[in-house]
């Protein structure tokens, strides 16, 4: 399965864009609109929500999102679909605004600037921010969801990975929620309410009703989960690969 170009091909892309467009793709960071979450606007950002029922029990799990330059929200939300500036399951709660200095858009393999250029280019690259975003929302819409083995993290993946962020091929879905929950910023402090106050209504009547081993329970459940997408990203992966 390869949904990756090859060099030659982006770098026509880029000399027509040069030469007939008139929106020329523009090669250099430039000035990103702010962040305004009142017209749910994140340019360049990744984004969080919490899911139905699953984050009343396990906090820490929610749906992602990846944003393009102009803020518009992209999100893989269900089998053959990707969201277009319509976020899945409600207002963006959690954002992380991705540096674009830590991105790799080579236009040839001479002007590679990650340390793993010949893998980015056989992987596939991309020229821009929204290009990374568009093809992997091309490669989307033709695979299946699956909350435990290919969901919106795995979209964000592809993304990070088409962009070499952080000079990283090995973005996966544990990681990208490694990263929202270790380096993402609160909306406002009524997204903090709706993230935990689910789970904490959850937990404390679960108590009163079924005591201790409810709490048993959730450790245990929350160490299989874990234990379930560590697996999937690194063992099974490299199984594959």
């Amino acid at each position: 399965m390869s949904s990756g170009r090859s060099v030659m091909e982006l770098m026509a892309m880029v000399d027509s864009d040069t030469v007939g467009s008139p929106q020329r793709v523009n090669h250099g960071l430039w000035p990103l609109d702010d962040i305004d979450p009142k017209k749910e606007k994140f340019p360049c950002c990744i984004v969080w929500t919490p899911l139905p029922v699953v984050s009343w029990l396990a906090p820490y799990i929610g749906h992602v999102g990846i944003c393009r330059d102009d803020g518009a929200v992209l999100d893989f939300a269900g089998s053959n679909f990707v969201n277009v500036d319509n976020f899945a399951y409600g207002a963006v709660a959690r954002y992380l605004q991705v540096d674009r200095e830590q991105c790799c858009f080579p236009r040839n393999l001479a002007s590679h600037t990650c340390k793993r250029g010949f893998r980015h280019s056989e992987l596939g690259i991309a020229i821009s921010w929204n290009d990374a975003i568009h093809s992997s929302m091309q490669q989307f819409q033709h695979k299946y969801y699956n909350l435990f083995t290919c969901n919106c993290h795995s979209f964000v993946a592809n993304c990070l990975n088409r962009l070499s962020y952080n000079g990283s091929l090995g973005w996966n879905m544990v990681n990208v929620a490694a990263l929202v929950l270790w380096k993402g910023q609160w909306v406002d402090r009524m997204s903090i309410v709706r993230a935990f106050f689910p789970f904490v209504s959850v937990l404390c009547i679960s108590i009163l009703m079924a005591g201790w081993p409810f709490l048993i329970g959730l450790a245990f459940f929350s160490l299989l989960l874990i234990g379930w997408f560590v697996t999937m990203a690194y063992c099974i992966r490299n199984l594959k690969d």
